[in-house]
């Protein structure tokens, strides 16, 4: 999360480097001006409200001590009526410091220098792409029609259970699934990422904690009489089990690795490419997580991207490397 100084040392830099994300981030640093302003006057006129509370409160024994019986009254009406202004004030001090809190949120991190400028997909800059592809028959089926031929996944029978976007894998698609999450953790901890496994709900705080909340909020299915949400993503509670910790230099990097079903409502997704397994409500993901110090994240991502091509390549599969621009920002 950005930070006050960073928003209002260089407002200007701010807004620029935010509108590479496609944000019109002027009105929201505005208002985070406006409100850190009234709360730097509460939390002024509070202390003063408090140190004549203080001083008032000194000089009610000294009058009685004096026999100033009237005056040391006088004195406790002036500390009863500052008490009941300090609670007001306070009262708005976490008021204005909310709305504050709530307006930062609003703001996603500045983007690195690299990546690219754009707003849509089509904008992503490929670094990378092998198209090894198997020639197929001019009679080929595509994925979703051979999956009910062979009867190893079943889309209607998921919308039976539950609804459309979440499958029933059976005998041998079950069996592949199994397979290839095991290959996968199995994969990556050979390489040093530590296998963690997660709950598959988290509280309202580790959604903060990895920017789902508050502006995804709509993607995310969520338990409201416990306030938990599904997770989209296993990077959610893995990252989160460092939030609030403090690590020693000597204890990076920390690598991860998660198998976990991952829950999303693709909201807004209706009329894209729905069928088969594109834009599934439920899906299996294995993730990995890397925990690194600032000066080596650049060296940090290189090496993880080597290590997903390298998963990829081992399964003789085609793909491509993405940069992602500024405006592909998508729950997706």
């Amino acid at each position: 999360m950005l930070t006050l100084k960073q928003l209002r040392d260089d407002k200007e830099a701010a807004v620029r480097r935010l509108a590479k994300k496609g944000v019109d981030a002027r009105p929201v640093i505005d208002r985070i001006e406006q409100l850190d302003d009234r709360r730097k006057a509460i939390q002024q006129e509070l202390d003063n409200c408090l140190s004549q509370q203080n001083q008032a409160a000194k000089m009610i024994g000294a009058l009685m001590g004096q026999g100033k019986r009237d005056e040391a009254e006088a004195k406790k009406a002036e500390v009863a009526a500052l008490k009941e202004k300090s609670v007001k004030l306070s009262a708005e001090m976490k008021q204005t410091a909310d709305a504050l809190q709530a307006e930062i949120v609003l703001l996603p991190n500045f983007p690195a220098e690299i990546v690219p400028e754009g707003t849509s997909a089509e904008d992503n800059l490929v670094v990378k792409l092998v198209e090894n592809y198997t020639p197929l028959p001019a009679e080929a089926l595509p994925h979703w029609e051979l999956a009910k031929k062979y009867d190893i996944i079943d889309f209607d029978l998921g919308v039976k259970l539950t609804g459309a976007g979440f499958p029933v894998y059976k005998g041998k698609g079950a069996r592949l699934q199994r397979a290839l999450i095991n290959y996968f953790l199995d994969y990556n901890t050979r390489a040093g990422y530590r296998e963690v496994e997660p709950p598959v709900m988290v509280n309202e705080a580790s959604g903060f904690g990895t920017g789902q909340l508050p502006d995804k909020e709509g993607q995310m299915y969520h338990a409201t009489v416990d306030n938990f949400y599904l997770v989209p993503t296993a990077e959610v509670p893995v990252t989160n089990i460092f939030r609030d910790v403090i690590l020693d230099e000597k204890d990076f990097p920390v690598k991860m690795t998660a198998y976990t079903p991952c829950f999303r409502r693709e909201a807004g997704s209706y009329g894209k490419d729905v069928r088969g397994l594109n834009r599934l409500h439920q899906f299996d993901k294995v993730e990995i997580v890397r925990l690194s110090l600032p000066d080596d994240s650049y060296e940090a991502l290189d090496d993880m991207v080597a290590h997903v091509e390298g998963l990829v390549k081992s399964l003789g599969l085609p793909y491509r490397i993405l940069r992602l621009c500024g405006g592909d920002m998508s729950f997706t």
